[in-house]
């Protein structure tokens, strides 16, 4: 099978209680291997420690079922207690060493890099697995201030071979001009959440593929 051009990284809405647990396994189980779903971040806020990992391990149980790599967000310390494949820091979440001592050699680091290359390149040079940039469209899920051009997906995927990824407002019908600039995963939450999660990651799909001919 050929190496996928660009995958999909899913993004947890806020709220993963009642029925989630059955969109998570629709949307993961409509996963394309041209253009598949590689990660899912489990990103929750205003829960303490406990209650956080009660919600987050039926959902890595579906993960780890699908061989889908399951993230969380922000938390170094959730994501040791869990087990978890890896962890996503923003830029006040703690560095990547701390990262890599506590979850080790194995575990996924990624760090939210904004529309910085320096900070990219920060990243990279501290073992980070992959960055983050965006975003790159209004976003409904989270305040944005960053706002980079494609441009910047081209420059990092010619002069490093550390995976990016695209976040911020990605949608099937914008996310073209994304691939080809070089994204390697495209980090969606309402795209797929906001419908019928089977239908949309298929959407998604399609979109990559297309763009990727």
């Amino acid at each position: 099978m050929a190496t996928p051009t660009c995958s999909i990284y899913l993004i947890s809405p806020l709220d993963v209680s009642g029925a989630f647990a059955d969109q998570l396994a629709r949307a993961l189980d409509a996963s394309d291997p041209a253009a598949p779903v590689a990660a899912f971040q489990f990103r929750v806020k205003g829960l303490d420690e406990h209650a956080a990992a009660r919600l987050a391990e039926p959902l890595q149980r579906i993960c780890a079922d699908r061989e889908v790599a399951f993230i969380v967000n922000d938390s170094i310390a959730l994501a040791k207690r869990l087990g978890a494949d890896g962890v996503h820091l923003g830029q006040d979440d703690g560095t990547v060493a701390e990262a890599r001592q506590r979850l080790g050699r194995e575990a996924q680091i990624g760090v939210t890099c904004h529309d910085s290359r320096h900070l990219a390149m920060e990243a990279g040079e501290a073992g980070a697995d992959y960055v983050a940039f965006g975003a790159f469209f209004p976003s409904s899920t989270k305040e944005t201030k960053h706002r980079p051009e494609p441009e910047l997906l081209t420059w990092w995927s010619t002069l490093f071979e550390l995976p990016c990824v695209a976040i911020g407002g990605i949608t099937a019908d914008n996310c073209a001009g994304l691939v080809q600039a070089g994204a390697d995963f495209l980090a969606v939450s309402q795209a797929v959440w906001g419908g019928d999660p089977a239908e949309r990651v298929r959407g998604l799909a399609k979109a990559i593929l297309s763009a990727s001919e």
